[in-house]
């Protein structure tokens, strides 16, 4: 997996990658739900990384794919922005979070995995600390992986408490894989139904 997501960010083919925010995540900033410090999990070439550290917040945004982390720092550092990035993993963490931001990380696990990133996530986010997750939701058209309600309220039963869970939109780029299934040219911008959890760590 990680191969395969480090190839996508070399060959600049990712479908998440939309050069912004999302602009979910770019709402729940607003309402002043974020605290710091802040762990930006899966967090690609930066966007949210970038956004809240210009914001003011405390925030460290790891990825597992190296080129990932390269071009996010190069992103960083043309905006000039002093926004911090390493390498990590999702099921090895370490440090103490107020808030952890999850942008499209979690629906890629299988059930398996979920477990262990969740126990990952436990480890690290402080009691009454919260967790952002933005996922793709089951009632889109296969963009990329989906969840339901139930899997999302499944992994996060033990030791969490599940606040809220909205419906909301991800976006993306259709690529190559997708333009068949959605039957939309390449480059097309998608708004795709996506869940947007708030879950407090107990």
């Amino acid at each position: 997996m990680r191969q395969r997501f480090d190839t996508a960010y070399e060959t600049h083919t990712a479908p998440w990658v939309i050069g912004e925010p999302q602009p979910a995540i770019v709402a729940l900033e607003r309402t002043a739900a974020l605290r710091s410090p802040i762990l930006d999990i899966g967090c690609g070439l930066g966007e949210h990384t970038i956004m809240l550290t210009r914001l003011g917040y405390d925030v460290l945004g790891i990825d597992f794919a190296p080129h990932a982390i390269e071009q996010a720092r190069a992103n960083a550092a043309a905006r000039e922005v002093d926004a911090r990035f390493e390498i990590g993993d999702a099921f090895s963490l370490d440090g103490v979070y107020d808030t952890i931001l999850d942008s499209a990380l979690f629906h890629i696990f299988d059930a398996t995995d979920r477990a262990r990133y969740v126990r990952a996530l436990h480890r690290v986010l402080t009691p009454g600390g919260h967790l952002h997750l933005l996922a793709l939701s089951d009632a889109g058209r296969g963009f990329g992986p989906q969840v339901g309600e139930q899997v999302l309220r499944t992994a996060f039963a033990d030791g969490w408490d599940v606040e809220s869970l909205n419906t909301t939109t991800y976006r993306g780029v259709v690529g190559e894989a997708h333009a068949p299934l959605l039957g939309l040219p390449m480059g097309t911008v998608v708004d795709e139904p996506a869940w947007l959890a708030r879950v407090r760590r107990l």
